[in-house]
């Protein structure tokens, strides 16, 4: 009798913990189909901008018959043209990126395609961005997961900077080290100390109200954010100064092949 209630309590906590895995499992793709609108939502106002560029500059060079104006709205039609073909690559980036498989994954790519979808919102609230990208090689992860991750903090740093500032995302490898680190710092409004420990639990926010542009903190939480990175056997954490500035570094595991990325960048900056 004693070994049958033991049984039945292992079987009851093996089911609770089943259910749990199941309810985050659940929690974490809502919140990445949030992420995916909010996503969407932002995809949308470029390629809106964009198409707004070429209209208008097509109908000034169908107005205009002299040669310079009508160059000057092709050149302008073209480099539209360009920037909607790098929104379109980077999209179909995260459509190809769907499996919910571990794969290994070029960092520098992944953040780079990130950064086309937000280039014009940065820029619109003066948030200049600088690369400092290390060959480091390739991580073991779902892409559009961790691109998700990205976008958030990437949004979340800003919201931190309304009068604008600097993103600085740092790629870097230890050799001896199982992990790549990609960190994503901003020189925003920085985070009180008493706050810092509780970042992560599900539900807080820094935010007091709607941000700027009135939608507020919709999107990938931080506690979701740590969630998909400890899957994937790595860790997240944070350091922030009041009126200095957040840091967030994510450590992800190296895929095993350990393929690296194209040779080093020089320091890039984006924006002003």
């Amino acid at each position: 009798m004693e070994n049958l209630m033991q049984a039945g309590e292992l079987r009851s906590t093996s089911d609770l913990e089943q259910q749990l895995q199941t309810a985050k499992q659940q929690l974490r793709e809502s919140q990445s189909m949030a992420a995916l609108g909010e996503l969407a939502s932002t995809t949308t106002h470029e390629f809106n901008n964009v198409l707004t560029t070429i209209l208008n500059y097509a109908k000034m060079g169908l107005r205009h018959t002299d040669d310079a104006t009508r160059t000057k709205a092709l050149e302008k039609i073209l480099s539209a043209a360009e920037r909607a073909n790098k929104i379109t690559n980077s999209v179909l980036g995260l459509a190809r990126n769907r499996s919910k498989d571990p794969a290994p994954t070029n960092l520098q790519e992944l953040v780079d395609e990130t950064l086309v979808l937000l280039e014009r919102e940065l820029m619109k609230y003066r948030v200049s961005v600088e690369r400092n990208f290390a060959e480091v090689p390739k991580a073991m992860v779902v892409g559009n997961q961790i691109q998700q991750v990205v976008l958030n903090l990437l949004t979340n740093a800003r919201q931190a900077m309304p009068q604008g500032g600097q993103v600085i995302l740092t790629l870097a490898h230890e050799p001896s080290n199982q992990f790549v680190e990609l960190t994503i710092r901003d020189t925003g409004t920085g985070i009180p100390e008493d706050q810092l420990p509780k970042i992560f639990d599900q539900g807080f926010s820094t935010k007091s109200g709607p941000d700027e542009t009135g939608k507020g903190g919709a999107g990938l939480g931080l506690s979701a954010c740590r969630e998909i990175i400890e899957s994937h056997g790595g860790r997240i954490r944070v350091a922030s100064t009041v009126g200095r500035g957040t840091a967030f570094t994510l450590k992800l595991p190296i895929a095993s092949e350990a393929v690296s990325n194209p040779a080093s960048q020089p320091v890039v900056t984006l924006g002003a």
